[in-house]
């Protein structure tokens, strides 16, 4: 977004917050966060660098209430007395365990567990990165287990998917649950809007994984939201338009240390937009 439209938009978030100050009472304020009928959830490799208990106390602070769990907070190889206390853990606070990953398969054993691991924790999604010559076993277990499996781009130097059009060339004529997790900072680093994949593949959306970056290209890097180059109001103005019924899950690999404050700004920016939306 150019800084004058970012200004202009800025300017009318504020404006729009303080007329509905004088109309609504001090105790309601906030409560209309999701009207949108967007549901924001947490990629936890956000918070690679902190255990299951601070990555959950994190979210629970940002007032998240769904979660993909990457294997640093849950291992593919947990027993099943660990995925299932994990999951109960995670529903405890309040959260979500709506998937996992990104899980790579790179064997039919790793398929194979990827889908029993999902199973046994009560997930709906799996975001992975397939081999292509396992994607006819993953389409037998979308149909055996009843999962999503939402593959990811990941941008320049993915030798396997690394634009959306790249997944859905392998995907189309595959079942329906296997589909897309589009990572719009990838995609803008590879060199492709967001916003047109997004539209253009609308039928196989599954999964977002939302964030900023400096610039278009393979050197960019994760920023707050609302500091990048990324139009993210245009981008949440076409979820609402193709009525995308996912999680758009945060995906901040800034400040891998200290994530949380870098984290907030870009949560309340994205929460901004969506009164304003």
């Amino acid at each position: 977004m150019k800084e004058s439209t970012r200004r202009e938009f800025l300017k009318k978030v504020a404006t729009t917050s303080l007329a509905a100050s004088t109309l609504i009472p001090l105790r309601l304020h906030g409560q209309n966060q999701g009207k949108s009928g967007l549901k924001l959830g947490m990629a936890s490799y956000t918070f690679r660098n902190f255990d299951l208990n601070d990555t959950l106390s994190m979210t629970q602070r940002l007032a998240i209430k769904h979660i993909a769990l990457k294997n640093f907070h849950l291992p593919l190889d947990s027993s099943v007395e660990k995925i299932r206390a994990v999951a109960a853990k995670v529903k405890d606070a309040g959260i979500d365990l709506y998937g996992c990953g990104v899980v790579y398969m790179k064997s039919e054993e790793e398929v194979k567990q990827a889908f029993d691991y999902a199973s046994e924790a009560g997930m709906h999604v799996i975001i992975g990165v397939p081999e292509h010559h396992l994607l006819d076993l993953v389409n037998q277990k979308v149909q055996e287990y009843d999962l999503v499996l939402a593959i990811h781009n990941h941008g320049p130097g993915d030798e396997r998917y690394p634009t959306p059009q790249s997944a859905y060339d392998k995907i189309e004529h595959l079942d329906k649950r296997i589909g897309l997790c589009l990572d719009i900072g990838h995609t803008v680093r590879i060199g492709l809007d967001p916003l047109q994949m997004a539209r253009k593949y609308a039928d196989r959306l599954y999964d977002i994984h939302i964030k900023d970056v400096t610039r278009s290209d393979a050197d960019g890097n994760t920023i707050e939201m609302g500091r990048g180059i990324i139009d993210i109001p245009g981008f949440l103005k076409i979820l609402l338009d193709i009525n995308y019924q996912g999680i758009v899950a945060f995906e901040f690999e800034k400040d891998e240390q200290d994530p949380l404050p870098g984290l907030a700004e870009s949560v309340g920016y994205v929460r901004g937009i969506l009164d304003v939306l």
